[in-house]
């Protein structure tokens, strides 16, 4: 199966400047990231357990 590499952040800073309720707008836009990054993230993993049951049912395992 692929290793889908992991990644720690030990420190993150984030600095924007936006009209209205800064708390809000990164809420509105962290969740819209992550949520994509999940989706890829998901869809990758998806693919690797496919892949290896694929494989396995060629090998005559499955």
């Amino acid at each position: 199966m692929t290793d889908v590499p992991k990644v720690t952040i030990h420190h993150l800073e984030v600095r924007f400047q936006v009209d209205g309720d800064d708390g809000a707008v990164f809420t509105r836009l962290f969740n819209q990231h992550i949520r994509a990054w999940a989706k890829l993230y998901e869809d990758a993993s998806a693919r690797a357990r496919r892949t290896e049951t694929e494989r396995r049912l060629g090998d005559g395992e499955g």
